[in-house]
């Protein structure tokens, strides 16, 4: 049975009720076509995000790693395309729970620019339209802790040389979060939906080894 490690977020960045840790904790247990689905949640301290799903990789050997974070403003679920190695966390104003605030730093000293996600982004999308989930394509996971998190996932991988895939998944805010009168306007998404939405990308994670070469248009393109 393959084995998919689902990492998410507690509340924190400005979250009353972060989607990611929902979601990761829903799916803990899950067996989902043929995969077993267990979930960590990762610490909101930027210098102990890394260690902490490194350490559960070493101790699962998972097949698949999907991380996943709270996007703020975005109206559909995004797989992201590449993890680049910067972060910046002042453009965003603020920092993480340690009060660590990061301006134009490598997440790896001397790492490689970027990594690609190694997930099939369009099988993804497709299997959550299928499944009646919004869903789209993104080329940025931005300068924050999600792409330290991605970033950091890969080129552990990459280092070394561990046959798993990986990538990053982006999850609208939940209802109660845009119904706060200071986020009124803020697009948002149930959390019911969110998990058929990441069942759905998991079960085509698991079934295509490759990304299907069908097209998937968008209207994100960022």
């Amino acid at each position: 049975m393959k084995k998919v490690l689902l990492t998410g977020f507690g509340d924190w960045a400005g979250s009353n009720a972060n989607p990611a840790g929902e979601v990761a904790q829903a799916l803990d247990g899950a067996k989902l076509d043929g995969a077993l689905v267990s979930s960590v949640i990762a610490p909101s301290v930027f210098k102990e995000m890394i260690p902490c799903v490194t350490e559960a990789m070493e101790a699962q050997k998972p097949d698949i790693v999907l991380s996943m974070g709270e996007y703020n403003g975005r109206t559909m679920i995004t797989v992201e395309r590449l993890a680049q190695n910067f972060i910046d966390a002042t453009r965003y104003g603020m920092g993480d729970e340690a009060g660590d605030r990061p301006q134009d730093e490598p997440i790896v000293e001397g790492g490689p620019y970027a990594y690609p996600a190694t997930v099939p982004l369009r099988a993804m999308v497709r299997a959550m339209r299928d499944a009646s989930v919004p869903a789209d394509i993104s080329d940025t996971a931005a300068t924050f802790g999600c792409n330290l998190l991605m970033y950091g996932v890969l080129h552990y991988i990459a280092v070394n040389n561990l046959p798993i895939r990986a990538g990053w998944i982006h999850l609208p805010s939940l209802p109660q979060t845009a119904a706060l009168d200071e986020n009124v306007g803020l697009p948002s998404m149930a959390l019911e939906t969110q998990i058929a939405g990441i069942k759905a990308a998991i079960e085509a994670c698991v079934r295509h080894e490759t990304d299907i070469s069908d097209p998937i248009t968008g209207r994100l393109q960022i």
